[in-house]
């Protein structure tokens, strides 16, 4: 847990340079672009996981996998500049961190909000409308939304926006009733 807290401090700070450097250059949407990508990317590969995850793989290499991972992509300048110093820091372990606390930078700079919604099966595009229609009336801002699929919620969803959890999940009802039948 303490390594979790640690890379999201130190993920947080390098968000906050990498937002800060993109809005100056003018480069905030293709860095959030090249972000969401590599995100994406990430979530279909387990080469990519473990090359960013590993400390087993030197910096170099890590380094020169990103890069090419980049430049493959077309990433932007300042993305490839800031994945390589990431790399060169050893500190990719934090880019998953970084992803989103500059995802929920950039959302709130257009007056947005960043919601990550986690269900037990997939979403319809309607059910997707349905969730960012209850979000934008309680919220009052436009939600932007991340989905993820975990089974192990059995039924019902997971929002999370900012720092905040609404678990309406079947499992955390059940380990809710359960541990209520202990207590009687």
């Amino acid at each position: 847990m303490a390594d979790d807290s640690k890379n999201a401090d130190v993920g947080g700070r390098y968000a906050h340079a990498l937002f800060e450097l993109a809005l100056d250059g003018g480069a905030l949407a293709a860095v959030e672009a090249d972000l969401k990508s590599l995100k994406a990317m990430t979530a279909e590969s387990a080469d990519l996981r473990r090359l960013i995850g590993s400390p087993t793989i030197s910096t170099d290499d890590k380094g020169r996998g990103l890069a090419a991972i980049a430049a493959a992509a077309q990433f932007n300048p300042l993305t490839i500049k800031f994945l390589g110093l990431l790399a060169a820091n050893d500190r990719t372990s934090a880019l998953p961190v970084v992803t989103v606390a500059f995802e929920r930078m950039a959302a709130e700079h257009r007056g947005a909000v960043a919601a990550e919604v986690t269900t037990a099966v997939k979403l319809s595009a309607a059910q997707q409308k349905g969730v960012a229609a209850a979000l934008r009336q309680a919220l009052g801002k436009d939600p932007e939304i991340t989905t993820h699929v975990d089974p192990s919620i059995l039924g019902g969803m997971k929002v999370r926006v900012g720092s905040r959890l609404f678990d309406s999940s079947l499992k955390t009802r059940l380990d809710q009733l359960k541990f209520a039948l202990k207590r009687a």
